[in-house]
């Protein structure tokens, strides 16, 4: 079922799986230290970027006079919505037509949206998300009810996501590029299942390592 590209092929995954017992076994005392390692993670990374987030707040304030934070409806664990914080990166009629994925060079895009985009300064507001407890460091991201929707119906499975918090950085988003259509979709969820499977404090290190390897390359930003 897994292959070397260290994902879960979907076409060959059996009948009687399932993300409960694919989850690795764990007990009451690595869930407490799992999200207390994610508290002060957390806590350390406001201190150690807050100039940064000013500077940000600044400059998206100075561009155009929009809001500074952009609060958008997401999908978390078991299927429940909550608001994803970002720093807003895109003009404040981005979606008056609807909700549509962001594509390579999106001219929605503001200047200072691209740099912030380019540099993943617009996640760390999302710091506050795990902090409410609504997501972890480390997990599938979260993604919109209308593409949830959308997705679900094209793809057997895609709920299985849903059996742990979403995260600022996953398995999928330092293995594979970004995502802006069904097949990419697809794709994704095979990294996100094998991380499910193969969930540990190791894999989460070498996330959060490739992850910094990624952001300092600039890599994979729209």
């Amino acid at each position: 079922m897994t292959n070397v590209l260290s994902r879960l092929d979907l076409g060959r995954m059996s009948a009687d799986w399932t993300p409960a017992t694919a989850l690795p076994s764990s007990g009451p005392l690595a869930a407490v230290t799992r999200r207390m390692a994610e508290i002060v993670f957390c806590i350390a990374m406001l201190l150690l970027t807050l100039p940064v987030m000013l500077a940000a707040a600044i400059a998206i304030r100075l561009e155009d006079g929009g809001p500074i934070l952009f609060r958008q409806l997401r999908v978390g664990r078991y299927g429940v919505n909550f608001h994803v914080l970002k720093f807003r990166t895109m003009r404040t009629d981005a979606e008056a037509n609807g909700p549509v994925w962001a594509t390579l060079d999106d001219p929605r895009i503001t200047r200072i949206g691209a740099l912030l985009r380019k540099t993943r300064i617009d996640e760390l507001p999302q710091l506050l998300n795990v902090l409410r407890g609504e997501m972890s460091v480390v997990g599938p991201r979260p993604e919109r009810p209308h593409f949830v929707e959308l997705l679900a119906r094209e793809i057997p499975g895609y709920h299985d996501r849903a059996a742990i918090k979403p995260g600022i950085t996953g398995w999928a988003q330092v293995r594979f590029r970004y995502g802006s259509s069904v097949d990419d979709a697809r794709c994704k969820l095979e990294y996100d299942l094998y991380y499910l499977r193969h969930r540990s404090l190791l894999l989460d290190l070498l996330i959060l390592a490739l992850t910094v390897r990624v952001v300092l390359s600039l890599q994979g930003a729209r």
